[in-house]
């Protein structure tokens, strides 16, 4: 007898690999038959294989020379598991394509068939389908698939000595002969945009298209900047093009580019450098310095299309001359790192047109970058930090430098090994004492290496990356404190060692993005983090997790389940020890203390040297930043926090005017912002004293795609208090008064604007609130009412994202509110106080599309409120489903609801409550499905 066989696919909530690693890790003996076999896949499997061998589970791994793909380097590797016999089917003419995974239990077998080699991508991401089928002993099915097996291994060679030689001599031999396939798409004809740059293009198509000139794209280095400009100047075709550069070293690159792409362009190219002006030139390529020298020798409209590279330097006073100097039809900013510069705003530069962000999770997912394999190993017991403060770096180098550590490291970093010929790694220690020893006992122990610092020249860290990365040097790594964080580019990076404790999430993700380069013939960077006892481990959670908001239980769930949820290939594997110790700590840790937030607040002034991040926006630019708006529900101002935390009295004597205090107060509680129209309205007034209905529609529609005329009017009337009630309105200053046409600024707005320093602060809060609703949600037109699936709302946002037209204050209810043809449903679905307590199993998420829910005690079957629930498709009743795992996680601090979209009732029995089943409209994700769901 078979059981029902299961269809295993590669999503954002399981994979083959998870199930390869479970049936190995419980399983007697395993034997696996695949074409294919890659270094990528296999380091995967490393550390359960070698669990498995502890605990004397037998296997054998049967793998092809089919297309010589199997990787000479992987089977090498299986060599070094004595309980692992592994054989290879040597092709001729015949191919090998069986892809089968057997695994043998006490009394039964488990076989999974299907499409996946063990490669990273077959594993992880690719669309692949395998189906598992679960057989007894002597099951014929069973019997013909070992039979098959055994006769495969017959014919199969042993991966003796010679065979390796052999076949990595072939293999060299071809990667040297053979052209590769990637060339087939070198001619620039067939060069298309990827997904980042086509999402560029369409939003700046879209802002030119109401009339905007600016627009900056945000995008990590290695993400294809030049070329998306390149894509987007092909397509406008301007007459004239200038391409400002920083740095003079990357002209000559992105003029090639340009070039390249551009090669049926009538047009002439240039360059003006301190050797050559090619002033006539029609698509001009400069580096500043030079053309800040001759920008007067053009007419300010003499071009048609300019493009800033490594537009967070415009705010410096060199870039500004010209900034201001030219005027053209548009002008297109690009950067990855967008920090302010003395106090301006690169994004008001850009007039807050911010055409596209790509993070690093944005990048895995579109493959503009490697994927990582993440091994988050425990660290030796000799090596205590749990009663150091992570800020006594002398005492942490002091405790790492220990010859047992190095020992343990060169170890670990044999055992999962790297991608590629020779190891290119970077160490990143906690001082430049701790990276000189360990550049010092890397070299003794044959593991030739160099420690870089801030006081090294330009050219001698030329010097070590050119050496680091030269195939026939023998330097394998370059150990440093930070001076790799951001915009040093080494693309052949395959190692990356985390040899400090993390104190940082933003460092964590930049020293971890210098490996994340693409690079020809690099198909993944191998990150080995070794894990301390110090207490904030955790943070390593919270740097990889990646999620907008996070919250304990979210956190504990990515962690359990290996962060299953990242995009693409990436890989992140924590030794149980690890696991336990960041578990522990997630429990103990208060997220919302005003000790924790601290902590946050002072790691994130370090990051930035020092200097005080006054404004809201200083966090916007660095990714993994602390989430300010946590800052701000503590003390309900971000410039109330930072007075606080810098003992600052100037800026308790700002808070101190009543009504800036009450202004900044109402704006920073709509903060994350739930719709963009309430800001772009107060916006526009700062700027300007009355602003039309069509006017701010005009405005709305740089932000959103289609603005409803309701939404308009609703934002208006929103701003202008009219859906307040007495308390609201005694709480929250007028700053604008509406008359159903125009809306114009108060007195009280004028006197508040008239002050500079309080008119800096609430265009910051404004400006974040725009700025960080566009990067979370983009200008997609989300209808009405106006909710995102799977973010989280309050009961009371729901009024505000359905036009609601009475006071706000009043949409309140006992889990059910309605608006119009709209019924909102809130539920708790653990409704214990102890939330270590059972689940309230009335209302509960019956699978991914069916959910279970009980009515407010009153309704009856029969009421009409009772008939709109039962019928609600019949009658046009739209139920929206908010859920939340738990009223509290943490003592005092409310949790918000989750939208998990549109339900119909189809079944329902009781009375006074009602029982309801109901079928979502949106299957849910398996991520938030185990979430909402899972204890951990």
């Amino acid at each position: 007898m078979t059981n029902e066989p299961r269809l295993i696919l590669n999503n954002d909530s399981n994979n083959l690999f998870q199930e390869l690693k479970t049936s190995i890790e419980t399983c007697r003996s395993f034997y696996f038959s695949v074409a294919f076999l890659n270094f990528s896949g296999l380091q995967l499997l490393l550390d359960t294989l070698k669990e498995a061998e502890t605990a004397g589970t037998k296997g054998k791994i049967l793998t092809s020379t089919y297309l010589n793909f199997t990787d000479p380097e992987a089977l090498r590797k299986l060599r070094e598991f004595p309980a692992i016999e592994s054989k290879v089917f040597v092709t001729d003419k015949t191919g090998f394509h069986t892809k089968a995974y057997i695994f043998e239990y006490d009394d039964f077998y488990k076989v999974i068939i299907g499409s996946s080699n063990i490669t990273q991508h077959a594993l992880k991401s690719n669309i692949e389908w395998n189906v598992e089928i679960i057989s007894k002993e002597k099951d014929t099915f069973m019997d013909r698939v070992l039979d098959e097996f055994n006769q495969l291994w017959a014919r199969s060679h042993e991966v003796d000595d010679k065979f390796l030689h052999d076949y990595e001599e072939l293999v060299r031999n071809l990667e040297q002969t053979v052209t590769r396939q990637s060339l087939v798409y070198e001619k620039s004809a067939y060069v298309t945009p990827n997904t980042m740059q086509t999402r560029a293009m369409e939003n700046l198509d879209r802002l030119r298209g109401i009339g905007e000139e600016k627009a900056l794209v945000v995008a990590a280095t290695g993400t294809g900047k030049t070329y998306m400009a390149a894509f987007d100047v092909r397509r406008e075709r301007p007459k004239r093009l200038l391409f400002v550069v920083h740095r003079e070293e990357i002209l000559q690159k992105a003029k090639e580019t340009f070039e390249y792409l551009l090669h049926n362009f009538d047009v002439s190219f240039g360059l003006l450098t301190g050797t050559q002006k090619d002033f006539e030139a029609e698509y001009l390529f400069a580096n500043i310095r030079t053309l800040h020298n001759y920008y007067d020798s053009f007419d300010p409209d003499a071009f048609d299309y300019i493009v800033y590279d490594e537009a967070h330097h415009v705010t410096a006073p060199t870039y500004q001359e010209v900034f201001e100097h030219f005027d053209a039809p548009f002008t297109l900013g690009m950067t990855a790192t967008p920090e302010r510069g003395d106090q301006q705003s690169i994004f008001e530069q850009f007039d807050q047109n911010v055409a596209l962000e790509v993070r690093l999770h944005d990048a895995l997912e579109d493959d503009i970058i490697v994927p990582f394999h993440y091994f988050g190993v425990t660290d030796v017991d000799s090596v205590d930090l749990s009663d150091v403060s992570i800020d006594d770096i002398d005492e942490i180098t002091k405790r790492l430098k220990v010859n047992e550590r190095v020992d343990f490291i060169i170890d670990k970093m044999n055992f999962y090994g790297f991608d590629g010929e020779k190891r290119k790694g970077l160490g990143f220690c906690a001082s430049l004492e701790h990276a000189r020893y360990m550049a010092a006992e890397f070299t003794k122990r044959g593991v030739p290496s160099l420690a870089l610092d801030g006081s090294h020249s330009g050219e001698e860290r030329q010097e070590a990356i050119r050496r680091l990365e030269a195939e026939e040097d023998q330097v394998e790594f370059l150990f440093t404190v930070d001076i790799f964080n951001e915009g040093v580019d080494i693309p052949s990076v395959n190692t990356v060692l985390m040899l400090r404790p993390t104190n940082s999430p933003i460092i964590f993700i930049q020293q971890l993005g210098r490996g994340l380069r693409k690079h020809e013939g690099k198909e993944f960077l191998t990150v080995l983090d070794f894990i301390g006892n110090h207490a904030k481990t955790f943070l390593i959670a919270i740097a990889l997790n990646g999620q907008r908001y996070y919250d304990k239980e979210s956190l504990k769930v990515a962690i359990s389940t290996g962060f299953v949820h990242l995009p693409g290939a990436t890989h992140i594997e924590m030794d149980e020890i690890s696991k336990e110790r960041i578990l522990t700590q997630i429990d103990q840790e208060s997220f919302m203390s005003m000790k924790y937030l601290r902590e946050q607040y002072q790691e994130f002034k370090r990051v930035r040297a020092g200097n005080v991040p006054h404004w809201l926006m200083d966090y916007y630019t660095y990714e993994n930043a602390p989430d300010p708006v946590s800052f701000i529900k503590k003390k309900r101002t971000y410039l109330e926090f930072v007075a606080a935390a810098e003992k600052d009295d100037h800026l308790k004597v700002l808070t101190a005017d009543e009504t800036f205090e009450k202004t900044l107060k109402w704006l920073s509680s709509m903060l994350p912002l739930k719709r963009s129209y309430d800001f772009v309205v107060l916006r526009a007034l700062v700027h300007k004293r009355l602003l039309t209905i069509g006017e701010a529609k005009q405005e709305m529609e740089k932000w959103v795609k289609e603005v409803p005329e309701e939404s308009v009017d609703h934002a208006f009337r929103y701003v202008n208090q009219e859906f307040f009630d007495s308390r609201e309105q005694e709480r929250t200053p007028k700053l604008v008064s509406f008359d159903g046409e125009v809306a114009e600024r108060t007195l009280l707005f004028d006197k508040l604007l008239g002050k500079e320093e309080y008119r800096a602060y609430l265009l910051d809060v404004l400006e974040y609130g725009l700025l960080r609703y566009e990067r979370e949600f983009g200008s997609y037109n989300y209808g009405l009412p106006h909710f995102k699936l799977y973010e989280q709302y309050q009961m009371a946002d729901a009024a505000l994202m359905s036009n609601y037209r009475k006071s706000h204050s009043a949409f309140r209810g006992s889990g059910l509110l309605q608006n119009g043809d709209d019924y909102f449903l809130f539920v708790d679905l653990h409704k214990e106080a102890d939330i270590k307590e059972s689940i309230n199993y009335n209302d509960k998420l019956i699978s991914r599309t069916q959910f279970q829910w009980e009515t407010p005690n009153s309704t009856t079957q029969g009421s009409e409120r009772g008939k709109n629930i039962l019928h609600n498709r019949e009658r046009g009743i739209r139920l929206h489903l908010f859920l939340r795992k738990y009223k509290q996680i943490e003592n005092g601090i409310t949790e918000p609801y989750i939208y998990i979209g549109q339900g119909d009732a189809f079944s329902w029995q009781g009375e006074q409550p009602i029982e309801v089943q109901m079928e979502l409209h949106h299957r849910l994700p398996e991520q938030l499905y185990t979430e909402l769901t899972e204890k951990v």
